[in-house]
């Protein structure tokens, strides 16, 4: 059974008289859309991963993502398997959602976000073992830079 977050507010305002109403604020969906090929899984499984985050995701199919890689200049050696647009940025691969999220606060100066290929433990792509991984930040003149790393 699945409690709405208006419940949970209540019974954590009723029982815990140091929390304020005012304190709590609910986080607002964050729309992005994704585009990924009809046959890709870990790109389904990078959406739950991303609808469990808070993101609403308008999810469309192609054939052709490399067109959509062009037309947001994603930089040839940052590819994945699929590009979202969230709030004017992009994101290429298995980007974590907080590190989306913590982009979207900062309102950083750049193009977007890529995790390039697809490893092993990225979101999406939780197969057993893990790759370190880099999440990298690029601009529109395809400069690069570490944004997050993980071991």
């Amino acid at each position: 059974m699945k409690l709405s977050k208006s419940i949970l507010l209540i019974g954590l305002l009723a029982f815990n008289p140091a929390v304020k109403a005012e304190n709590i604020k609910a986080e607002a969906p964050i729309d992005i859309v994704v585009y990924r090929s009809p046959t890709c899984e870990c790109c389904g499984r990078w959406l739950e991963h991303m609808k469990q985050n808070n993101f609403n995701i308008k999810d469309i199919i192609t054939e052709n993502v490399d067109v959509i890689k062009e037309k947001y200049g994603v930089p040839e050696t940052l590819a994945s398997c699929h590009t979202a647009i969230v709030d004017g940025y992009v994101v290429e691969g298995h980007v974590p959602a907080n590190d989306i999220k913590k982009l979207l606060k900062s309102k950083a100066k750049i193009a977007g976000l890529s995790v390039p290929g697809m490893p092993r433990g990225t979101p999406g792509m939780e197969v057993g073992a893990k790759d370190a991984y880099q999440v990298i930040s690029f601009d529109q003149q395809k400069n690069t830079k570490v944004f997050n790393s993980y071991e």
